[in-house]
């Protein structure tokens, strides 16, 4: 077992130990922050999940509209729709995207217990947060002073590590690790909308709705 992972629960050590046990109970517990973290995140992707079925509620009402304005040939009405239905769509893979890369982290966040591990975990969620928070800002803009928080939170942890291993962490706007899970929710949110949303109904798809 690593040292932290010895020091997390409290043991009795000396030298790093001692540093480790005194960080963990002083006024800013690593622990406690860890654990407000990723109850904050699962509460943000318990939002995310209403938001989602919410969309998904409201693509489903406007996808029958535009189909019944296809079959009865109201172009006008029916590209009036489908540009809203787009729209709707967009907003639903933001938001899906979102959810996935929280999950991502907030579970890396909860299995970690080197300090190693912990800081190369921490750098890339602070990264996601960033960029999960610039891409709700259209879609939900409510959910940014929650993010912006969370962000403060795990921030702050990473200082409080750094003066745990006398470690001078920077944080960047992004990293080529919080852009990959980024890259890697799109991808997967990509395929769940194409596999839960069928086609935009056209005038050359008549035929099949009618069927």
């Amino acid at each position: 077992m690593s040292k932290f992972s010895k020091d997390w629960k409290a043991q009795e050590r000396d030298g790093f130990g001692k540093r480790t046990r005194e960080t963990i109970r002083g006024q800013k517990p690593i622990r406690p922050q860890i654990q407000r973290a990723t109850q904050q995140l699962n509460g943000e992707i318990n939002r995310l999940e209403t938001t989602t079925n919410r969309l998904k509620s409201r693509e489903n009402s406007i996808f029958k509209k535009t189909v019944a304005a296809v079959q009865s040939h109201d172009q006008e009405t029916s590209k009036a729709f489908s540009n809203e239905l787009a729209e709707v769509r967009k907003m639903a893979k933001i938001v899906t995207q979102s959810k996935i890369a929280l999950e991502q982290i907030t579970t890396r966040l909860q299995t970690v217990t080197d300090i190693g591990d912990f800081t190369a975990t921490l750098a890339p969620a602070i990264g996601v947060i960033r960029n999960v928070r610039s891409t709700l800002g259209t879609a939900m803009p409510e959910a940014q002073n929650a993010l912006s928080d969370i962000g403060a939170t795990l921030s702050s942890l990473m200082t409080d590590v750094g003066g745990l291993t006398g470690g001078n962490f920077f944080t960047p706007e992004s990293s080529e690790e919080a852009d990959k899970i980024m890259a890697e929710a799109a991808a997967v949110a990509e395929k769940r909308m194409s596999d839960s949303f069928p086609e935009v109904p056209t005038a050359s798809s008549e035929s099949v709705y009618s069927s």
